[in-house]
């Protein structure tokens, strides 16, 4: 379990010994509860689970408990709604090695249940902040990290833009983009090419194409 891995603390285990059809593995030091097979579909989030649910203890970071790495690459999403968005945006986060997920001004909760189905998990392998756009901007400003905001208007195509540096690449929501705040305190201003007649990708794409370019360009320069 990714979030055993992680640190993080199990309360309690549900394990059903009919779904998963094998001897029970050593789960952990924690309590251990053996239900029936109709207990199990009462209480799991869905039905294609593999026999075994956890109970476990958020955590609740802060922006100074992020791990202070030189030239951190991180994303940050402005309002994202959509529980399904932001565990992707992990998972590609997770798969980039990215060094946190920073949402600002939340409208879901980081540990919804569909968020952490998108994440696969990565919602406990990403360190992740959730805390307003004004103090993610004062800590970016104070650590030197470069601002970089995904935008249309004002923008230079985002591989012509350097991101071996400390980097946070900012976005926000497919209806409405960033807010004037964001647009503001940006360092630089990037976009995809579009060449479609659409103006706009899903939230956890573009995040995808973004990071790993930052990936591409740091690797290049090793």
């Amino acid at each position: 379990m990714h979030c055993l891995e992680a640190g993080f603390k199990v309360e309690t285990a549900f394990v059903c010994p009919e779904l998963l059809g094998e001897e029970l593995p050593v789960l952990g030091d924690f309590t251990t509860v053996q239900v029936t097979k109709e207990v199990y579909a009462r209480i799991s989030y869905r039905e294609s689970t593999e026999g075994i649910i956890a109970e476990v203890r958020s955590r609740q970071l802060s922006l100074e408990d992020l791990p202070d790495r030189k030239d951190p690459l991180l994303i940050v999403l402005e309002r994202v709604e959509k529980p399904g968005n932001l565990g992707a945006v992990l998972r590609s986060a997770d798969a980039c090695g990215a060094d946190a997920v920073i949402v600002c001004d939340p409208l879901t909760d980081i540990y919804n249940p569909n968020l952490i189905r998108a994440s696969i998990g990565a919602v406990f392998t990403v360190p992740t902040v959730a805390c307003t756009s004004g103090e993610a901007i004062f800590w970016l400003k104070k650590k030197g990290i470069s601002i970089l905001t995904a935008q249309l208007q004002d923008s230079a195509l985002y591989y012509d833009t350097d991101m071996t540096k400390g980097t946070a690449i900012v976005m926000g929501t497919e209806s409405t983009g960033l807010t004037e705040t964001w647009r503001k305190a940006a360092d630089a201003h990037i976009r995809i090419p579009m060449l479609g007649r659409l103006d706009s990708l899903n939230v956890s794409v573009s995040a995808a194409i973004l990071l790993f370019e930052a990936v591409r360009q740091r690797q290049e320069k090793k």
